[in-house]
């Protein structure tokens, strides 16, 4: 049996996360039982929910445990199978870890899934027409729940969700408005995302400065707000916002080192009746299915291009994902491992 590599987490953070928080080891992969599978991974996923489950901490999911392999979707080859539904060779989008290998029990429901690549690239299943697609998607059409010629805002729009979140948007008929740091993120969130506009938050340090760039790109107000961040971009957008906007709380990347993020002016929430629904993609399996079958064809398609910010082998996982937290990923961030 191979030899597989793993990233464990070896303790906790104490404030920000820092590379030595992980430890690369060394293990035999097991022999399989009846209805297991090996799964050798191509490449696996880097998400900010992470750095919260680090932390042990009351939360929506139990803490990542001590000692234990960093928990994460991949995607991957069967190279190995004991299950009847399962051959050598099958691609399959998984939860298997930061490591080169896993052993899957089959049987179980959502523990493993086959996936075709003919149309979309093997990669895209852990971003684009995977969990951050699906992300994108229940935020906007179960919560936001736009019509056409709304205007809708997401923080972090040329990441993974971002990206998604913009082509689902513009199927809508919504204009889209993104937040992203640096020229280069906004150019690729207009030009090749397609949103009408993208505010720079480099340029814009403060909530005077951010609210005037929000008004400038959303003369009618903001209607829907996917947040991904917090802190005080959240605060202008909540300054624009219009009488029964919506907003989707996914993340909240700005407190994601402990410290609270308090809301400057949450009165906004009575004088223009918000909506404001925070979410786990995870709780809404009953979407998934029609979530990605219309992702999977806006990127079959090309209307929908996601780009990624690969890292090269299990090693590189802890600073690939220390970047990831401070924006220095571009579009989703992955790991390649073979």
């Amino acid at each position: 049996m191979p030899t597989n590599r793993q990233q464990i987490l070896d303790n906790r953070p104490e404030g920000e996360a820092v590379a030595s928080n992980f430890k690369l080891v060394s293990t035999e992969t097991p022999a399989l039982k009846d209805n297991q599978v090996l799964v050798r991974h191509h490449y696996m996923s880097l998400d900010p929910y992470m750095r919260g489950r680090m932390n042990d901490a009351k939360s929506y999911a139990q803490p990542q445990p001590l000692g234990q392999v960093m928990q994460g979707g991949t995607v991957g080859e069967v190279v190995e199978s004991k299950h009847p539904k399962y051959a050598v060779g099958d691609k399959v989008v998984g939860f298997g870890g930061w490591q080169e290998y896993s052993v899957v029990d089959a049987s179980q429901p959502g523990a493993l899934k086959k996936v075709d690549t003919t149309h979309v690239p093997l990669s895209h299943y852990l971003g684009a027409v995977g969990m951050p697609g699906v992300t994108a998607w229940y935020g906007l059409v179960k919560i936001i729940a736009p019509k056409a010629g709304e205007t809708v805002v997401i923080t972090a729009a040329s990441g993974a969700v971002g990206s998604a979140f913009g082509a689902l948007a513009k199927a809508r008929g919504c204009r889209v408005v993104g937040i992203a740091g640096g020229p280069d993120k906004c150019k690729y969130v207009t030009d090749e995302l397609g949103f009408d506009a993208c505010i720079d938050y480099r340029q814009h340090p403060d909530v005077k400065s951010m609210s005037a760039a929000l008004k400038e790109a959303c003369p009618q107000g903001i209607d829907g707000y996917f947040e991904n961040v917090g802190g005080y971009i959240f605060d202008a957008v909540l300054l624009r916002t219009n009488a029964f906007a919506r907003i989707a709380l996914c993340g909240m990347i700005a407190g994601y080192d402990g410290q609270p993020l308090p809301l400057a002016n949450p009165a906004l929430f009575l004088i223009n009746r918000l909506k404001l629904e925070g979410f786990i993609v995870s709780e809404h399996m009953e979407v998934w299915p029609e979530a990605l079958a219309e992702l999977g064809a806006l990127v079959a398609s090309g209307k929908l291009r996601p780009r990624e910010s690969v890292a090269e082998g299990i090693e590189a996982a802890p600073e690939a994902f220390l970047g990831l937290l401070k924006g220095k990923n571009f579009g989703k961030q992955l790991v390649k491992l073979i």
